[in-house]
């Protein structure tokens, strides 16, 4: 059994020397098994680190440098899931992030990966996240079905990555946040472990507890991970459970990788590993006369080049010596300045420089998410994407920033978030304008700056925001999709297409977005097969089920839209964020109305009206449904109510349109000359009525 337990700082835990917080399953779990005192991760981001932890490969081996727009092609790699499969294991796996879906490529391999993770409007994609306790039912679950045979379990929650909000009692226990959610993941392998116990298979067990990378917490002017390469962000805790508690309470100081879980699992099957991995078994006894650490460990981040426009940084642990390489290098000694505040570079030159060509013989090349095949460079070419001198796309003139240099731009970030999220989408763009101000390569904020202007209603502005940042990223695919997005809203049905296409091979979404281009298109047949295709990737988003109704509703098939509807209630539960289901009862009123069944109808539209009142087509199908019954009372009511919700030359005109279709041009015209008093010259209300 794999446990990873996301952004855990070996240094904040008891078993490591940490008195701030209590941690009994996993002190308890320390006294059965190896602890490792020096574990390093290959990266401080969730998806790279754990496909390296999954592959015994670092990430210049299996080629995915960030959480977004890099699919890991598991047929093409050793996998340890796919490897225990063919050993006669069965292998599932529960996770609590969005960007370990199995859609990037994780879920190869697996009889069961369960990655159904709510999401929620305004929420960075690496902060999408579900509670452990909810993954932990699901694991349990899977648990208990394959008891009696030999199985494989990859368990990953997401506690304590941000936002730190720890439930009670862990809230009010401790005054620092990140504390207390470290406690509250202990509970949670701790209900994990007792699980085990129950089953009767602890005892004979193998688990390995790790983390993905650390956390800043401020120690070097970064509160989060990604950009830096301190020994804080890349050191994690390793726990290795022997069958029988064998060696447990014992300590290794030499040093180990993510990259040793693969040949340390072979080693303990009697197997040997496949060829050309990175590490090494963690059993594997050290030359005699090695010492405790002379392996040196590669780490690497191109996050802060892909995000921010920065320079990626690369570094190597030699214990005790550690180089971060970058613009401004640093070296430093860690056995006497743990907490990396001395850079000895210029005092230990020739440390540095042998340092420096261990490095160098590491393939750092930057490989761009978006240009992995001549066919992606062909359609950004065509969409003149060509040449834009971006630091993301590798076509940057001159030295890029040091990220450390560069860290009080990531303050400015957050509070554009925090109004964002607050709902404040004119502040947040304005805040997004002053990161671009400080900041002109940062795509991250280009591309949030253009999600605040939709959310204002400036589409134009959107896609100027998006086109810059998918210029910047080198046509990222997840930048493309927001691009192709903005453009179907504005009905420029051809470019939203070749945005949505550059994200296909990597971003399940896409064809979601493909379905409501062919929609829009009339291409009904197509839109369907997109459809279809999206709702058997779509993990727990809602929207893919949405499109499909609408689908469904074109094809003349109103039961199964009403059933879809049905659906994608029934999963949305208890969710926070209602935004998941606008258009769902729009498209069930409509099906209704197919049916003929008119009062399953009015509430439905009534339905959307209540979640979504500055739509307008929902209030005029509901007219429609008035009128048609011979209630022009309550047509006129509802169209009333549209204009009164939606004081706007449109929602006028829309409503003139209304009436007039409904055979009351002396309405339709009342309503027109009371817009025109009111907006004089509106180019919007020089059509109906005349």
């Amino acid at each position: 059994m794999l446990v990873s337990v996301d952004t855990l700082r070996s240094d904040r835990l008891p078993a490591y020397g940490y008195s701030g917080v209590e941690t009994p399953a996993l002190d308890r779990l320390r006294g059965d098994s190896i602890l490792f005192e020096r574990a390093w991760a290959p990266a401080p981001l969730t998806l790279p680190s754990h496909v390296s932890a999954l592959t015994g490969l670092l990430p210049p081996g299996h080629g995915v440098r960030d959480n977004m727009g890099y699919r890991f092609d598991a047929a093409a790699m050793p996998y340890l899931p796919r490897w225990l499969k063919e050993a006669g294991y069965r292998t599932g796996a529960a996770v609590s992030a969005f960007v370990l879906r199995g859609t990037s490529g994780l879920d190869a391999g697996f009889d069961f990966y369960d990655d159904r993770i709510t999401f929620r409007s305004w929420t960075d994609l690496g902060s999408v996240q579900r509670p452990g306790g909810e993954t932990l039912a699901r694991a349990v679950e899977w648990m208990r079905g394959v008891a009696g045979e030999p199985f494989f379990l990859f368990f990953h929650i997401y506690e304590p990555h941000t936002p730190h909000e720890p439930p009670e009692p862990f809230r009010s226990r401790y005054d620092s946040p990140y504390d207390g959610e470290v406690a509250a993941a202990d509970a949670i392998v701790g209900e994990l472990l007792a699980e085990l116990e129950a089953l009767g298979v602890y005892d004979r067990a193998v688990v390995i507890l790790t983390s993905d990378h650390g956390e800043g917490l401020n120690d070097h002017g970064d509160y989060e991970h990604g950009p830096l390469l301190y020994r804080e962000i890349i050191q994690v805790p390793l726990l290795l459970k022997l069958p029988a508690g064998e060696r447990g309470g014992t300590t290794v100081e030499r040093a180990a990788e993510l990259v040793d879980l693969f040949p340390t699992v072979a080693a303990l099957l009697g197997k040997a590993p496949p060829e050309g991995l990175d590490g090494d078994s963690l059993l594997a006894p050290s030359a005699p006369d090695a010492g405790d650490a002379v392996r040196a460990v590669y780490s690497e981040t191109f996050f802060p080049r892909l995000h921010f426009g920065w320079s990626e940084l690369a570094s190597l642990v030699d214990y005790p010596w550690h180089l971060i390489d970058g613009p401004d290098p640093e070296l430093y000694d860690l056995a006497n300045d743990p907490g990396e505040r001395v850079n000895l570079l210029e005092r230990e030159r020739r440390t540095a420089a042998r340092l420096k060509k261990a490095l160098d013989g590491y393939d750092r090349a930057f490989r761009p998410a978006a240009e992995v095949d001549p066919e992606t460079r062909r359609r950004l070419a065509a969409l003149g994407y060509v040449g834009g001198g971006t630091s993301a796309s590798g076509s940057a003139e001159g030295p890029l920033p040091d990220p450390k240099a560069r860290l009080g731009s990531l303050a400015l970030m957050r509070r554009a978030f925090e109004h964002a999220l607050a709902g404040e989408h004119r502040q947040a763009a304005a805040a997004f304008r002053e990161v671009i101000a400080a900041e002109p390569g940062m795509v991250d904020a280009w591309e949030q700056l253009g999600q605040a202007l939709l959310q204002t209603g400036d589409v134009a502005g959107a896609v100027e925001a998006y086109e810059r940042a998918v210029e910047l990223s080198g046509g990222a695919p997840h930048v493309a999709l927001s691009a192709a997005a903005a453009y179907l809203r504005m009905g420029r049905l051809e470019e939203a297409q070749a945005h949505a296409e550059l994200a296909l091979e990597t971003h399940e979404l896409a064809r979601d977005l493909l379905a409501q281009i062919a929609l829009r298109r009339g291409r009904v047949e197509e839109a369907a097969r997109r459809a279809e295709e999206a709702v058997a990737a779509r993990g727990a988003r809602l929207g893919p089920l949405l499109t499909l109704a609408e689908v469904r509703l074109r094809q003349g098939r109103f039961e199964e839209a009403v059933e879809l509807g049905r659906e994608a209630e029934r999963e949305f539960g208890e969710r926070a964020d209602r935004e998941a289901l606008r258009g769902l009862y729009f498209t069930r009123g409509r099906a209704f109305a197919g049916l003929g069944e008119a009062e399953e109808a009015e509430r439905a539209f009534e339905a959307e009206i209540e979640l979504s009142p500055n739509e307008l087509a929902p209030y005029t199908h509901l007219a429609y449904l008035h009128a048609l019954a011979g209630d022009g009372r309550r047509a006129g009511a509802t169209l009333r109510r549209m204009v009164e919700t939606n004081p706007s030359p449109t929602a006028y005109a829309e409503a003139a349109r209304a009436l007039e279709a409904m055979g009351d041009p002396r309405s339709a015209a009342a309503v027109l000359a009371e817009a025109r008093r009111r907006w004089p010259g509106s180019p919007e209300l020089s059509g109906p009525g005349r």
